[in-house]
């Protein structure tokens, strides 16, 4: 009879690695809102070897091939979106670990917002999409209608962070907001997406200017909200406070995690890429790869400069709103510190509410991968609390 030392335990984990293992919890986070499913997440992943960024390409390419041909064959309408809006978030997936200058980029970005595309449309989602002109070029805009009454409720205005698309935030927020009655703006800045892709704009300290412009095009062709509340997730948790603090016209802000210097937290990893055994660890490899192509940087020395700009302490002072601060108590990025550093800072902010999820909550690692409920509870409540039932 075995004893229960000897009895086999799962461990909580897809792959040692936490770059791997991390990217598939992430995906795991989009099944509420219909962005994957379990079976179609747990067939991939037994087929990439880790560390292998081709194979992570190849064994999500072959999922997104399945469900492509599911939903070109399916005739429900409802099925059929959900199939190609999944087809879409794996080829995201899948090319995220590929090298910035790896030649299958080009194809897959076109790929994946094709597949989003066609999700939108099989499934008749109320959406517009729209383009903002900005110092000479353009950013992307996604806007959901949150239907009767939502003009009552605050218009929710997400920005990604330092390695997220547009597209994604339809699952992170956009989705359970307009469930839950909210309209929702989601956008790309410098750095991100198309921005990056296709007009080669780099990330800026300055978010002010991308969110402003954002604001701007959005005010010019739609009535002014009630109020306005901004996200940012991830790195966002950097972008949103510092927008906030140079414009008045948003009242709330959420910081979804904290990031209140990213500097300090991408330091460990630009500094272990100065190390030649940093060629055998993805977790420092993709890190400063990315870093490079989203900064606009060109080597080791310039990128540590560079990071160092984006930091609320100097602006903290200047945060007026309602901020809600989330934090996981195993986040891998962002250094334990930070989120009380940031509360301490908004000395001047309307409220300050501050949300840790730990292990047990499932909600622990960076942004909540794997349990955006717990964000959603969190968030949503807040909404309430501040800006009323409406």
């Amino acid at each position: 009879m075995l004893t229960d030392t000897q009895v086999a335990k799962g461990n909580g984990r897809f792959f040692t690695n936490q770059t791997y293992h991390f990217e598939t919890l992430r995906m795991m986070g989009y099944i509420p809102s219909g962005g994957a499913d379990t079976g179609e997440i747990l067939e991939t992943v037994k087929l990439i070897a880790e560390g292998n960024s081709q194979s992570w390409f190849d064994a999500w390419s072959a999922t997104v091939d399945r469900v492509t041909a599911l939903a070109e064959s399916t005739q429900d309408p409802t099925s059929k979106s959900d199939a190609y809006m999944r087809a879409h978030n794996y080829q995201r997936t899948g090319e995220f670990l590929l090298p910035p200058d790896d030649p299958k980029r080009v194809p897959s970005w076109t790929k994946t917002i094709d597949l989003f595309d066609k999700g939108l449309e099989a499934g008749s989602i109320r959406c517009e999409r729209i383009t903002v002109p900005y110092e000479g070029a353009s950013l992307r805009a996604l806007y959901l209608s949150g239907g009767s009454g939502s003009e009552r409720k605050p218009l929710i205005v997400v920005v990604g962070g330092f390695d997220s698309i547009l597209e994604e935030l339809y699952f992170v927020i956009g989705v359970p907001a307009v469930q839950r009655g909210y309209s929702v703006l989601l956008y790309e800045g410098p750095g991100q997406g198309d921005a990056l892709r296709t007009h080669g704009l780099p990330y800026i300290p300055e978010w002010e200017r991308p969110n402003g412009a954002v604001l701007d095009e959005f005010l010019r062709t739609h009535a002014k909200p009630s109020s306005i509340v901004l996200v940012g997730m991830s790195m966002g948790g950097y972008f949103a406070p510092r927008a906030a603090a140079f414009d008045p016209r948003i009242d709330g802000v959420v910081a979804f995690d904290v990031c209140y210097d990213f500097g300090a937290g991408a330091a460990p990893i630009l500094a272990a890429a100065a190390s030649p055994l940093a060629a055998n660890n993805p977790d420092v490899m993709w890190g400063y790869h990315n870093s490079l192509w989203t900064l606009g940087t060109k080597n080791l020395p310039d990128t540590q400069k560079a990071v160092k700009a984006f930091t609320l302490a100097p602006i903290a002072d200047r945060i007026r709103q309602d901020v809600l601060i989330l934090a996981g108590a195993s986040d891998h990025f962002v250094p334990q510190n930070q989120a009380a550093d940031f509360e301490k800072a908004l000395v001047n902010a309307r409220s300050v509410t501050m949300r840790t999820f730990d292990r047990l909550s499932g909600g622990a690692e960076h942004r909540q991968a794997g349990n955006l409920t717990v964000v959603y509870a969190a968030v949503f409540d807040w909404l309430l609390t501040k800006f009323g039932r409406s």
